[in-house]
């Protein structure tokens, strides 16, 4: 056990404020802290059961799906979708191995040069730090990997289960496959991490902590990226299709669809899953940082252990009790679900996903108020327990808030969209484009302010005698842990959060499999299906309820994508907070130099030009995922335009569709490069410049970034269901109406799942690594070297730049050779 490892109970003072120095205490001694009379250590013990139940559940679930009932023809659909999928995972995990090199190499200069652990024969240490890493990506790769293949074992079944003619098993299917990645995902991090809490020695989980998280958010960051930039170059080269050549939607005949399934997966479910395992673990290591670097003894000078202690636990406490309240929630849920729509002919898609949200959003909020007043009820001067579960409620009330607010402006009821739609009619793509872009900067409006509120409220309740337990030099810094528990909060019900997100691959999947298994067309398909499952077959039915559910997945995706994105933001100020420690505390002695908080002021240029070059960044990485995709897409156009054949065949060339593939992935893993590098020599360029100018640099690109990705996702999320509208209610596909919506839709696809959904591993990338960035930088030396060194990484980083944009060009085709008739006449 960690604390095993340390002698004695006296308080430990920490030389400085990095990542070498976070030490974990004791969590097996009662007389530090007891709970129940129980050890901490013993406490969490059961958390390692919780964690295995979930997984159980995970893979309960896996099975009963792999077994669902599917017929050959969208089984063996699902299954080619499945294989392009694992090949394009397998692809980016070589890739990634190549990124962790550059990450790895910073590691071990940090722990084994800069903090002397290979001097002083802790070179052990230095390899399980970069392990850890390496378990992080690991992590990211499982998670993706089982979400897809739950994904493709979900859509044919979704898709089959439509032919019966009724709504109810389109809609639980898709949910019980994201509940059990939700449940899986959630279940592995809180394993590793309670293993790293448990088992590492406590001098140095710290860093395996932020190992841990470096590796899992390098992971999600490539995967994320990647995936946002593959699903929107094959969405794009297959929507378009349906224009040039008036065919339908996910045509069977049209290469371009088995890409876009592939694309879905890849971007919407791999993407997503590691996106979210990211975050849980992220979040959870900027609390553990905090609480490691702030909670001191009344002096001041040495860190008051028995706080820790209870802190620490009750933290992981609330992540064991948020999985509980997930999984009840979901039963209750389906029970009450089941009873009203099981054998309705028509239901409201979105009324039981949203009921499910706010059932685990009360459940969570009334156990957390429960387990913290039995858990730490003496805490402070004993009305710390309710005032931490007031903070912590107000992220898990932003889960289900957030999502209401976001559908305002992308559900298929909402007015946003009625809007987009009624302009196109009469304003075709143009005034389509115009009232997409209105939607979406009036939601981060809204959102913006939700935010305000929310993360306003804690910020009043820590006033309310936190700060007695954390300061850094004279300054209370209780309202930096109160925006990390916001953000911890976010993630209170992380498994239906992951669960309503994952819905929308499975929908978007079940549509394209009904129409690329042709079905219809299988000579007595419906005799056969009688006699083997005992059903009438609803053709018309079942294209209705796949259509109108797909409208549904499109909305909760929408609604998932804020709510990651803002414990980016949130969770940013905690992790930023590190930063600011190891610049404001004596390295030798650990007493704080108040002195330098001055230079967190617009009075500081530094830190006012850190400002500016954040915002610069944003609009940058904005610009070169876009780039990715539209030179992407344009290759993809042009080699499906050159081989589609829809004359006498029923399905597209399988080698076809594996070049469509083929070219997706190559653009993705080129962006994916460019972005990476870009962002990894332009975090050392700029923590190298100047440390304050440096913290200026990762606010600045957690606000940006905040908005820029709120409005992009919800633009596109309105441009998306403006299109389902048209397709489901208005019946009017291959209109003029139909192809402006679809003009639209193609805009949004990078805005939503490319650049918005990929600010968030981008930032908390960015900022954990900027951790190991600033300190190196700090032990250089004289300025004019940091400098230097920083001129010569910016100069990397301005080359990665010129090659996301100048590199990823169309180059325009060469023009004929004029010839005397095209000369222009002669002036009279």
């Amino acid at each position: 056990m960690a604390a095993a490892t340390q002698e004695g109970s006296a308080p430990q003072s920490h030389h400085g404020g990095g990542e070498a120095n976070l030490i974990v205490p004791r969590l097996d001694d009662v007389h530090i802290a007891s709970f129940f009379g129980l050890s901490g250590a013993s406490l969490l013990a059961v958390g390692v059961g919780v964690a295995i139940l979930g997984l159980v559940f995970g893979l309960i679930v896996f099975t009963q799906l792999k077994n669902a009932d599917v017929h050959v023809s969208m089984k063996d659909i699902s299954e080619l979708i499945y294989e392009t999928c694992k090949t394009y995972l397998v692809t980016q995990m070589k890739f990634i191995l190549i990124l962790e090199a550059f990450i790895g190499a910073i590691i071990v200069v940090y722990f084994g040069v800069m903090q002397n652990y290979f001097a002083e024969g802790k070179t052990l240490q230095v390899i399980i730090i970069l392990l850890f890493s390496i378990v992080g990506i690991a992590g990211s790769s499982a998670v993706a990997w089982f979400g897809i293949r739950v994904n493709t074992f979900a859509n044919s079944r979704t898709a089959f289960a439509a032919l019966r003619g009724k709504p109810f098993p389109c809609y639980a299917i898709p949910l019980k496959a994201g509940m059990s990645i939700g449940m899986l995902l959630i279940s592995v991090e809180l394993l590793i991490m309670l293993g790293i809490l448990l088992v590492i020695p406590g001098d140095y989980a710290g860093p395996c902590f932020i190992g841990f998280a470096i590796g899992e958010s390098l992971g999600a960051s490539a995967l994320r990226i990647a995936g946002g930039i593959f699903t929107k170059i094959a969405d794009i080269g297959s929507d378009l299709m349906k224009i040039v050549f008036k065919i339908k939607e996910d045509d069977a005949r049209n290469p371009g669809v088995i890409a876009d399934c592939t694309g879905d997966n890849a971007g919407d479910s791999v993407g997503p899953s590691a996106d979210g395992f990211e975050t849980y673990g992220v979040t959870g290591v900027a609390l553990i940082s905090f609480i490691l670097l702030a909670v001191k003894d009344p002096t001041g000078q040495h860190a008051n252990i028995p706080v820790q202690v209870q802190l620490l636990v009750w933290i992981f406490a609330m992540r064991i009790v948020m999985v509980v309240a997930s999984v009840v929630s979901y039963f209750i849920n389906d029970a009450i679900a089941k009873g009203r729509y099981a054998n309705a002919d028509k239901m409201n898609f979105e009324h039981p996903l949203t009921m499910l949200v706010w059932i685990t959003s009360i459940v969570s909020v009334i156990l957390t108020f429960i387990v913290s007043n039995a858990l730490i009820p003496n805490l402070g001067d004993g009305t710390l327990w309710w005032k931490l579960s007031i903070i912590i409620t107000c992220g898990t009330l932003a889960g289900a808030i957030i999502p209401e607010f976001v559908k305002v402006f992308t559900s298929t009821e909402s007015g946003h969209v009625r809007e987009v739609v009624t302009s196109s009619r009469e304003g075709g793509p143009s005034l389509n484009i115009l009232s997409g872009l209105t939607a979406g900067n009036y939601s981060a409006y809204w959102l913006g302010f939700v935010l305000v509120a929310l993360m306003g409220t804690a910020w009043w309740v820590s006033m309310q005698g936190l700060g007695a337990l954390m300061t850094i030099g004279a300054v209370d810094a209780s309202a930096v842990f109160a925006f990390g528990l916001v953000a911890f909060g976010f993630l209170g019900m992380g498994p239906v959060t992951i669960a309503v997100d994952s819905y929308g691959p499975v929908t978007d999947n079940a549509q394209s499999v009904y129409e690329l298994s042709v079905i219809e067309q299988i000579p007595d398909v419906k005799d056969e299906v009688k006699k083997k499952f005992g059903f009438d077959v609803q053709f018309e039915k079942a294209k209705h309820f796949l259509e109108e559910n797909d409208g549904a997945g499109n909305t909760f995706k929408a609604t998932a994508k804020p709510v990651l994105i803002g414990t980016a933001v949130v969770g940013a100020t905690t992790m930023i907070f590190s930063v600011v420690v190891v610049l404001t505390t004596n390295v030798t002695t650990g007493v704080p130099l108040s002195a330098n908080l001055d230079k967190l002021s617009l009075l500081h240029p530094p830190f006012l030009l850190g400002l500016i070059a954040g915002g610069a960044m944003i609009y940058w990485f904005t610009g070169a995922s876009t780039q990715a995709v539209t030179t992407g897409a344009y290759r993809a156009v042009e080699f499906i335009k050159a081989n589609i054949k829809l004359e006498g065949v029923e399905k597209a060339s399988i080698t076809d569709s594996k070049k469509v593939v083929e070219i997706c992935t190559v653009y993705a893993q080129k962006g994916m490069f460019n972005i990476f590098l870009t962002v990894f020599f332009g975090t050392l360029a700029f923590a190298c410049a100047e440390s304050f100018f440096f913290i200026g640099y990762l606010i600045s690109i957690a606000l940006f970034g905040l908005f820029q990705a709120l409005f992009m996702a919800n633009a596109g999320g309105a441009w998306d269901n403006a299109k389902k509208v048209v397709e489901v209610e208005l019946k009017e596909k291959g209109s003029a109406l139909h192809d402006a919506t679809v003009v639209g839709d193609t805009v949004g696809d990078p805005f939503k799942d490319t650049s918005s959904v990929a600010m968030n591993p981008v930032i908390k990338f960015t900022t954990l690594f900027g951790l190991l960035a600033v300190e190196l930088a700090e032990q250089i030396g004289s300025q004019s070297t940091r400098l230097a060194i920083a001129g010569v990484f910016f100069l990397v980083s301005m080359f990665f730049v010129h090659r996301s944009f100048y590199g990823m060009r169309i180059n325009a085709p060469a023009r004929p050779a004029a010839t005397a008739k095209d000369a222009p006449a002669p002036a009279e």
